[in-house]
């Protein structure tokens, strides 16, 4: 198959890869009650005056920061929803559980959202191997699950009810070796990713995108998430040679104990990665060590009109930037919102009608879903300068 990549004065032809998914999904037994729900017609899973969507997210755990920023994004999707009349005069409500940034956590989550015959769709996890833990519920419960997981395998798994409110890593991958073979030259690549389901695609992509590109990968090196001493893996990155640092590192937290450790060792070494490197968990805990780094964002403050209005709500709500974390759940919410305003909550329809949405400006960028259920399909190169992101240029792909 095909692709193209559009960007500033430049085309580049690319053989599309789909990643095998290697992350480590939770064997757990079924929950009780979590089977089809009613396709009847209407909105005949909504109870009395309101309609709930449920949110899973890690409120504890080694990435409770980030899970912080996502519920936030969520909350503030259904009060505005709920402050411009609701859907169809009925108040939308959050049910919000705690998957601890686990695959057991993630699946238990799940099954106790969907335990309540109520909840007409989930937003679920941004981390690929939470949602590909969970993917056995969601193909037997049958209601939309919008997820902010970017391995490609997760939406071509045949699972129709699982929805991306994110752009996949086959773009974030080429969109990064692009970036870095072209502008910053590097020649001699390291990688470094989690070995979770995100990070093993993702390296993977990366690898295979580079020496299409022309770049020799001199070290390709795995860690497990929430490791607390990168020095090994540094020290061998140095031994290497390699001019720029690729990374994929699902946690934002891990990302900035990396950074620190890299700085502490007096490594010069252009850094580029995946979005968790540059979002606001990243900048706060690493503050002035983050600055020069380089990397691909789904959003960015001032990306778009909806961005900026995104932005401004948010910073006046919470005090602080969103990023990516907060940014699509508050997408994945106005979707399903319009959806049902449209077609009620009856699965099917709603289904049908978030594969309908086409040209919907979110805060992440336009919406067009494809037969897969992906719905973005760009990503913007950033820069980390005087503590903030700043967008270099953004590139798109079409299929």
């Amino acid at each position: 198959m095909k692709k193209f990549i559009k960007q500033a004065g430049a085309v580049l032809t690319i053989g599309a890869l789909l990643a095998g998914v290697t992350g480590c999904g939770s064997q757990a037994a079924p929950a009780n009650g979590s089977t089809a729900k009613s396709s009847g017609s209407g909105s005949s899973a909504s109870s009395g005056g309101e309609i709930k969507i449920g949110l899973m997210a890690d409120m504890t755990g080694p990435a409770a920061l980030s899970g912080k920023e996502k519920l936030n994004g969520a909350q503030l999707a259904v009060d505005e929803i709920n402050a411009a009349g609701g859907i169809n005069g009925k108040k939308l409500k959050l049910v919000t559980e705690d998957d601890q940034g686990t695959n057991q956590g993630g699946v238990a989550s799940f099954q106790k959202l969907v335990s309540d015959p109520s909840i007409v769709a989930v937003v679920g996890s941004i981390r690929s191997t939470i949602v590909q833990a969970t993917d056995t519920y969601v193909k037997k419960t049958q209601i939309p699950v919008m997820i902010g997981g970017t391995n490609p395998g997760l939406t071509h798994a045949g699972d129709k009810w699982v929805f991306r409110a994110r752009p996949n890593d086959n773009y974030s991958s080429k969109a990064l070796a692009s970036y870095i073979t072209q502008d910053l030259k590097g020649k001699k690549v390291a990688i470094l990713h989690d070995t979770d389901a995100f990070g093993s695609a993702g390296g993977k992509l990366l690898d295979q995108d580079l020496k299409q590109m022309g770049a020799t990968v001199v070290s390709d090196q795995g860690y497990t998430t929430a490791t607390k001493d990168y020095t090994a893996y540094l020290e061998n990155i140095k031994k290497s040679g390699a001019d720029v640092l690729g990374t994929y590192m699902t946690n934002s937290e891990d990302a900035a104990q990396m950074i620190r450790q890299l700085r502490q060792l007096g490594l010069n070494i252009k850094v580029a990665g995946s979005p968790s490197i540059i979002d606001q968990v990243t900048i706060k805990l690493a503050k002035q060590q983050l600055e020069g780094v380089y990397g691909v964002a789904d959003f960015v403050t001032n990306g778009n009109d909806a961005a900026k209005k995104f932005t401004a709500a948010y910073k006046a709500k919470y005090g602080n930037n969103p990023d990516n974390y907060s940014s699509y759940p508050y997408d994945a919410i106005n979707i399903l919102a319009n959806a049902m305003k449209k077609v009620g909550t009856d699965p099917n329809k709603l289904r049908q009608a978030i594969l309908d949405t086409q040209h919907y400006q979110g805060a992440e960028g336009e919406y067009n879903f494809d037969k897969n259920g992906d719905g973005l399909h760009s990503y913007t190169v950033v820069e980390i300068k005087g503590g903030k992101v700043v967008p270099i240029k953004t590139v798109s792909f079409t299929n």
